[in-house]
């Protein structure tokens, strides 16, 4: 982890304090920064989340990642900061009928900050999600007008989850699959079990390769904004903001790699974007 080039990625000078304010400046600097998106899978490149990987495709040559990828780099750029974390693995509810259990295919960082545990999550493309302590009802505001939640709803080990992520705010400052909602709204559950290596390669094998799934049916990007976020699944995009939501199509491959550099800053080529399945 060259931290340096880390920080100049995602348009931060200095390294930010240990402290909950600097872990929530560095998250939403990198989320601002670094899109969220899967679009190696349908170009058929694969997902690798090792670190010099993750650094190579993100920080060298300015492209996004999904969350195995995301949340590789983030901790990475923590430890460098003297940070201790570790990866949790997480079922997302978004979209996901009451009664059904879905896989844990979402990774999250659990990080020591001065003795406190705090859940970090730089790697969810459904919405922004702030640092949060790891304590039952802690709450936090978030500039797109959202309210997040943590909540202790079972015991350790248990299928449902351990604890749980809510979210209340406008669905338009999501990715999509967020029904209307006012009040607490399901994001994802998680426990506190240890994650290995292998754990994670086995997840993201299963994210970017079975078929059926969001990540191998759709092309999805999507970035956090300073007052909102903005989301593109295949060439619908979404935008939302103080001055409301714009909607628009994309019309074709270079505008689809233009709008990914301009509004997701996402490095994608004109000829790789004319080899996605939504031009070709």
């Amino acid at each position: 982890m060259d931290l340096d080039r880390y920080l100049i990625r995602i348009g931060m000078e200095h390294k930010p304090d240990a402290s909950p304010q600097g872990l929530a400046a560095l998250q939403a600097a990198h989320r601002q920064a670094i899109g969220f998106e899967n679009l190696d899978i349908p170009l058929g490149r694969g997902i690798r989340i090792d670190g010099p990987s993750v650094f190579e495709k993100i920080v060298v040559h300015g492209r996004g990642g999904y969350c195995f990828e995301q949340n590789r780099l983030y901790a990475d750029a923590l430890t460098a900061q003297g940070l201790p974390n570790r990866p949790l693995l997480a079922r997302v509810r978004l979209g996901v009928p009451e009664g059904v259990t879905p896989p844990r295919t979402h990774v999250l960082l659990l990080v020591d900050l001065a003795g406190e545990q705090w859940i970090a999550d730089a790697g969810f493309g459904g919405s922004f999600v702030p640092p949060l302590p790891l304590v039952d009802g802690a709450e936090a505001r978030t500039a797109d007008g959202a309210r997040h939640r943590l909540r202790k709803v079972g015991i350790a080990g248990s299928l449902g989850g351990e604890w749980l992520l809510e979210r209340a705010g406008p669905a338009s400052a999501t990715d999509g699959r967020s029904a209307p909602h006012g009040d607490w709204q399901p994001q994802y559950t998680f426990d506190l079990g240890e994650v290995g290596a292998d754990d994670l390669e086995q997840a993201n094998h299963w994210t970017s390769t079975r078929p059926n799934t969001r990540f191998t049916t759709l092309h999805v990007a999507s970035i956090a904004l300073p007052d909102g976020f903005a989301a593109l699944t295949d060439r619908q995009m979404t935008v939302y903001g103080a001055g409301g939501t714009e909607t628009r199509t994309i019309a074709d491959a270079a505008d689809y790699a233009r709008t990914l550099r301009k509004v997701f800053h996402i490095a994608l080529d004109d000829e790789d974007a004319a080899r996605l399945a939504l031009f070709s």
